[in-house]
């Protein structure tokens, strides 16, 4: 089982990676998945729709999304909603997402709740099932400065929660996608 630990933010001064980061090593505590970093900015997406789509980072993330079983979104709050980056690297797929599970990570003012619940809407349009667990993190209490991650101890119960449902809905979705998959081998 492969789950990727999506970093959803592209912007100068992220801290999208301390928080990927510190899901991994929790995560690699566990012997349930094969976690790893997934960075959007890595691909260099252009905006949808504005290019010819031969790009190879289109088809770099294509293959990445494709090959992964479920995934854990790092969600930061902008004005109430996801980042545009991230809503630009989901939308460039759509069969790739299918018969997935996802947890969502957020973090902002109100621990990222609205940029969740803006990403869950877009979860279910792409068939994924998206886990109960979800873990906020608040920029005023669980980091130094609104920049330095600096996670509260009670946190990781959580992380391990949602990833336990991400494990076993990925688990549980697989023989749907091998289905799909032979179904369009016919």
């Amino acid at each position: 089982m492969n789950i990727g630990i999506i970093l959803g933010s592209t912007r100068d001064g992220r801290v999208s990676p301390q928080v990927g980061n510190w899901v991994k090593e929790l995560a690699d505590s566990r012997d349930d998945a094969n976690y790893q970093i997934v960075d959007i900015m890595e691909y260099q997406l252009p905006f949808l729709g504005t290019t010819d789509g031969t790009e190879p980072g289109i088809a770099a993330w294509s293959e990445k999304i494709n090959e992964l079983d479920g995934f854990v979104f790092i969600v930061q709050e902008y004005n109430h909603g996801m980042t545009g980056a991230l809503k630009n690297a989901i939308d460039h797929l759509r069969d790739e997402w299918h018969d997935k599970a996802a947890g969502i990570v957020s973090y902002g003012s109100t621990g990222g709740a609205r940029a969740a619940e803006h990403l869950r809407g877009v979860m279910g349009e792409l068939k994924v099932a998206d886990v109960r667990v979800h873990p906020t993190l608040s920029l005023f209490t669980d980091f130094e400065n609104f920049s330095d991650f600096k996670p509260a101890d009670m946190h990781e119960e959580n992380i391990h929660a949602m990833l336990d449902q991400v494990s076993a809905w990925s688990t549980a979705l697989r023989p749907i996608r091998i289905s799909d998959d032979v179904n369009v081998e016919k």
